[in-house]
């Protein structure tokens, strides 16, 4: 089934493909009106193609039923997944979903994990199964008229992941999710709501990428995250979306009292970057990190960065940045720190650091930061730097080759984002860096 074109009536074929409750339904028709309504961004790098021409919806007929066995995928798409090394990464999860063009495709989960109560699924199997507890969270956080692709997504979601990690539950193990767009002009709206509650903790690690066309696609999704008293959330993600594809992202925590939340968020392709997650340290004691890198290459536009919003008394963040800019690419780093009047005591450090390879790419930082009490502090630290000849005579004199030593320089600048990954995942990052070089 494909769905091709935005409009009220593809909205409800959305909908009766997935069978769903009037009350996801009258969301997605609210979410419709205000995408119409809503204009593009004003800010940030040229957003241009045409709505009418994506496909909003794609699945084969048999994609109704996640399998948990592998095997059980189509032998197509198994096969292609394979090829990228999908699975290879499964046996250090805890669990794992995949998802195909539209829909989620393949789930799995340890044993332990079902024991101690975690629900780990899709957002439409979330739904159906405990749609009271997916009412209480859905769209609380990111509202469906914060922008015009918010909007969009909230119109035609589909496919996801929900995850509820119950009170006092520790898990030793990551969460995985991976997302694949295999079709010329596909749109992937995924969802993902993820609920951490009291004194608990969770990894979670996000893997997309897609085959390049000469055709634009689009990805629009929307993420959020609640993270419960004295819990804690890391959320990576490892993007390399092909250069076709305009990636285009509201990602947003909320975190209570004591409670911690890190984006480890890498941006290596797309065409289009618009990323910038965001914690809003609403209990006290709260802390909020975010570490991004972006590489920007030929005709590509890389717009990232985080925002922290200091709500709770003595809350803390801590935004660090690196962006590389190489053949004409354009690397930028936009973000925001607001510290409330009522977020006494709190602290908040930047850190954008940029790389600019050539003399035919660039680099912008655009910040806002705003303190509305004089007892808080913000800092923030920007660097712009090329990579020095001597640097690479050094190299090339103990028997480097040119291309070699610039790589090497590079993968010591990401470091700090480097050491933030689990093992298998920084091995393809480093893959993903040498591939551009």
């Amino acid at each position: 089934m494909e769905i091709k074109g935005i409009s009220k009536d593809n909205v409800l074929l959305i909908s009766k493909k997935k069978r769903e409750d009037s009350w996801i339904l009258d969301y997605r028709m609210d979410s419709y009106n205000k995408f119409e309504r809503l204009e593009l961004p004003k800010f940030g790098p040229e957003i241009s193609f045409d709505f009418s021409s994506i496909i909003y919806y794609k699945s084969n007929d048999n994609d109704e039923v996640i399998e948990s066995d592998w095997n059980s995928v189509l032998k197509p798409v198994r096969d292609e997944l394979d090829s990228l090394g999908v699975l290879e990464s499964e046996v250090h999860m805890g669990g794992m979903g995949v998802q195909y063009e539209s829909e989620v495709i393949y789930h799995n989960m340890l044993e332990e994990l079902e024991k101690k109560k975690v629900i780990f699924t899709s957002i439409e199997e979330a739904m159906r199964k405990y749609p009271d507890l997916v009412k209480k969270y859905f769209g609380k956080i990111v509202s469906n008229d914060e922008n015009k692709f918010a909007a969009l997504n909230g119109a035609v979601f589909s496919g996801g992941s929900f995850i509820y990690i119950p009170p006092h539950t520790t898990l030793d193990r990551p969460l995985q999710s991976y997302f694949r767009i295999n079709s010329k002009y596909m749109g992937q709206f995924e969802r993902t709501l993820i609920i951490v509650d009291d004194y608990s903790s969770l990894h979670y690690i996000e893997g997309c990428t897609a085959p390049t066309y000469s055709e634009s696609s689009l990805h629009a999704a929307v993420v959020e995250i609640y993270v419960g008293k004295n819990s804690k959330c890391r959320y990576s993600t490892i993007q390399n979306w092909a250069t076709n594809v305009y990636n285009l992202v509201t990602k947003r925590a909320m975190v209570d009292t004591n409670g911690e939340m890190e984006w480890i968020d890498g941006n290596i392709g797309s065409k289009v970057t618009m990323k910038y997650p965001c914690c809003i340290l609403k209990g006290d004691n709260s802390r909020g990190t975010c570490v991004t890198i972006s590489l920007a290459s030929s005709n590509q536009n890389q717009d990232s960065g985080a925002r922290m919003i200091h709500l709770g008394e003595n809350t803390t963040s801590n935004i660090v940045s690196k962006s590389i800019s190489k053949n004409g690419g354009n690397a930028t780093y936009r973000g925001k720190v607001f510290i409330d009047t009522s977020a006494v005591n709190s602290n908040s450090i930047v850190k954008c650091d940029t790389l600019i390879l050539d003399d035919c790419s660039k680099s912008d930082t655009n910040p806002v930061n705003s303190c509305y009490n004089v007892s808080s502090n913000i800092e923030h630290e920007a660097t712009v730097s090329k990579i020095s000849e001597d640097n690479l005579f050094y190299l090339m004199s103990r028997g480097i080759s040119r291309e070699r030593a610039m790589e090497l320089i590079v993968l010591g600048f990401l470091e700090k984002f480097r050491e933030e990954l689990p093992m298998e995942y920084a091995v393809e990052l480093n893959q993903l860096i040498k591939r551009n070089f």
